[in-house]
């Protein structure tokens, strides 16, 4: 993302705007600037921001004369006034932070939009996680920090090294030039995205394993890491295999999301 100098007025209001705070009001220029490197491709300053396409020369104007009176105005926060954002034209390996950051963008590698992977919200239809297994959805970068993908690649590592399973279907595994050992391709460990899932399973009996694994590879890199785990349910409707080895660790399990096994089973 870019914005245009010349349109520009330095309100301030995109700067709210930014998830990553790669937006900032440059000092010598007195105008709004973007962290090329910290920006996330996300959009969320293109589109959350209304365009009102008014003249930088009268809004600078009027802000001078209300600052030479000592009067305060406070515009609308959403409001770009003189419509100053402009994308960038994006290229490998940069197009890979808007497939991750965008919600709105389908992830060329799944079809699937924001992230690129449904996780296992779908289970019931498309069964990654069976009887007896459990999966893990690691997830890095939210709320507001963002996550390199050199920090991934840590995790990956790890995990690979533990002899896990990572999900085909799901664009971080995509992006590996080696599954085996959890290699993530060197032309994207550079690249920054606001957020990105990891998606692995394993027998249940390797639950405290595999969580304990994360919890020391968190410690080793930059970022927000939040873990999901989704597990089968007996013919009752109840978790009693995972939820004591979570409750064990001390975790306080809520069900974030339930399939009810009304899908046509597509895998």
């Amino acid at each position: 993302m870019k914005i245009n100098p010349d349109k520009c007025v330095a309100c301030g209001n995109c700067t709210y705007v930014c998830p990553v705070g790669a937006i900032y009001i440059d000092p010598a220029t007195r105008r709004a600037t973007v962290n090329s490197k910290e920006c996330v491709e996300c959009y969320a300053c293109y589109n959350g921001l209304s365009q009102e396409h008014l003249n930088p020369t009268f809004v600078r104007s009027l802000r001078k004369v209300f600052q030479t009176l000592r009067l305060r105005f406070d515009p609308e926060p959403d409001v770009c006034p003189t419509a100053a954002f402009a994308p960038d034209e994006l290229v490998w390996p940069r197009t890979v932070r808007r497939a991750f950051s965008d919600p709105r963008v389908p992830h060329e590698s799944t079809g699937v939009h924001g992230r690129g992977t449904e996780e296992v919200k779908t289970n019931d239809v498309s069964g990654r996680v069976k009887a007896g297994e459990v999966g893990f959805t690691i997830e890095f970068g939210r709320p507001g920090v963002g996550v390199w993908f050199r920090d991934l690649q840590t995790m990956c590592w790890a995990l690979a090294r533990a002899g896990v399973s990572f999900e085909k279907r799901n664009p971080v595994t995509s992006l590996m030039s080696d599954v085996t050992t959890g290699t993530i391709r060197e032309d994207v460990l550079n690249e920054k995205v606001l957020s990105a899932i990891i998606e692995i399973k394993v027998p249940v009996e390797r639950t405290e394993e595999i969580i304990r694994l994360v919890w020391d590879v968190e410690k080793q890199i930059d970022t927000v890491v939040a873990l999901g785990v989704g597990a089968r349910c007996d013919d009752q409707g109840e978790d009693n295999v995972v939820a004591p080895i979570l409750e064990r660790l001390g975790y306080h399990p809520q069900r974030a999301k339930t399939n009810i096994g009304l899908g046509r089973v597509t895998a």
